[in-house]
């Protein structure tokens, strides 16, 4: 630090631009790699732990992917700057919902895979759930220790919600059982 506060000296970058972005893109394959491996073993993690493939892909690899975002979060909120907290937890959430899932959709639709936006009961009320919740805590545009008190109450009702939710993946995506059964075990559906 220089005690002028005339002199103004400039940073030189550490690296240059296509240097940085060779490494932008060399880490983006690294990771969609790695991912690659995570989502294989994800059916087989559920079946030999015990644990829903849902509570999985919803509640745990969430954590364990967005961990820096989440400490950086945390940080801003630890000096008080609550804005810029909430731009980055929520605009990362933003960008899944408007960007990466209707983009999915829409690859999915190309490779002729089917996929579409038919969320289960479950998951579309734990969104509801969440999004009300945080619209009354933030509302006012304050926050203290009961406010994130009932985010985090409101987090673990829906990671148990999910935790205790073991559907099979070839089950009814909304869950009713459309169909009568006999007394000999034949199913009858509608």
């Amino acid at each position: 630090d220089s005690e002028d506060d005339d002199d103004v000296t400039e940073e030189t970058p550490v690296i240059g631009f296509w240097s940085g972005f060779a490494w932008l893109v060399g880490m983006t394959a690294i990771i969609a790699l790695l991912s690659e491996f995570v989502v294989g073993t994800i059916e087989d993690a559920s079946n030999s732990w015990g644990i829903s493939v849902s509570f999985i892909s919803i509640i745990l690899l969430p954590i364990v992917g967005n961990a820096a975002e989440h400490a950086g979060a945390i940080i801003f909120a630890f000096k008080n700057k609550l804005d810029i907290s909430l731009g980055v937890a929520l605009g990362s959430a933003t960008q899944i919902a408007v960007f990466v899932v209707p983009l999915c959709v829409i690859i999915s639709w190309i490779m002729g895979i089917t996929m579409d936006l038919n969320f289960n009961l479950l998951e579309t009320g734990s969104l509801a759930l969440a999004i009300i919740a945080t619209a009354f805590t933030l509302q006012d545009g304050t926050s203290h220790y009961m406010k994130g008190f009932v985010l985090l109450l409101c987090y673990f009702v829906i990671g148990a919600c999910f935790f205790v939710s073991n559907r099979p993946l070839d089950s009814d995506p909304n869950g009713v059982k459309m169909g009568l059964q006999s007394s000999t075990g034949t199913v009858f559906r509608a």
